[in-house]
């Protein structure tokens, strides 16, 4: 029973940790500011385009975010130790940090959509009832899109900072993907329904058109082979 209670405490205390390493003080305040900035800024006129007006600037804030993930562990130079930990350990640890940054970046997103309500009072679709329940689905079809898309950002970020071991050319490897599929000339024309960025470029005229899932399965696909190659890659690069 003892060896229960302190098994469970023990994992307490490594989570705590593990948040105050990937959530450490100012990432916190800049994150809301964020949020708070681009929902006072960001003009929309109707609520389904603050899935919009959200989703690049959050992948971008997820890439961002997550892309110390591992390399405050080489900056700092706790790799060595880290390199003691068998893999499993390591990876668990790795896990455990992006999982903490990731809902954190999720609840961020939720809290963008009920503040673009707050101070700009958009439109909805439709009226009484039958508006109230597509909002609502609405909401949700936003919110599995930003799960994904926060998910695979941060995750794409940590990868390319390990293989390149530093963070900033991990974050401009990012912003370079972004600008190419964020971009209407380029990442919708060529992609189309399977470009990462298919929600933000989906037609909104048509809601039941799903076709932009496409591209939301291709993120969750990449998401799940970078973290599969991952420890092949702290492995080979010596993090």
């Amino acid at each position: 029973m003892k060896s229960g209670l302190n098994l469970r405490g023990e994992a307490a205390s490594n989570l705590k940790y593990e948040f105050k390493i990937c959530l450490s003080n100012y990432k916190i305040p800049f994150g809301v500011f964020f949020v708070v900035m681009l929902s006072l800024i960001r003009g929309v006129a109707y609520s389904f385009e603050i899935g919009i007006a959200m989703e690049p600037p959050m992948a971008i804030l997820a890439a961002v975010f997550c892309a110390d993930t591992y390399t405050r562990e080489i900056t700092s130079r706790r790799s060595q130790v880290q390199r003691l930990y068998p893999m499993k350990k390591r990876m668990g640890s790795i896990a455990e940090r992006m999982m903490i940054q990731e809902i954190f970046l999720t609840l961020l997103a939720v809290m963008g959509y009920g503040l673009f309500f707050l101070f700009q009072r958009p439109r909805i679709s439709a009226m009484g009832q039958d508006g109230l329940r597509s909002e609502a689905v609405q909401f949700l079809l936003y919110f599995a899109a930003m799960v994904i898309t926060v998910s695979f950002w941060g995750i794409l970020s940590n990868l390319l900072s390990c293989v390149m071991r530093n963070m900033w050319m991990g974050i401009g490897a990012c912003v370079i993907l972004w600008v190419i599929t964020n971009s209407g000339v380029i990442g919708d024309r060529y992609f189309g329904v399977w470009n990462i960025f298919s929600y933000t470029f989906r037609d909104v005229e048509n809601s039941g058109d799903f076709s932009w899932i496409c591209g939301k399965l291709v993120c969750t696909c990449a998401g799940i082979a970078a973290m599969a190659v991952l420890p092949q890659v702290i492995e080979k690069r010596g993090c």
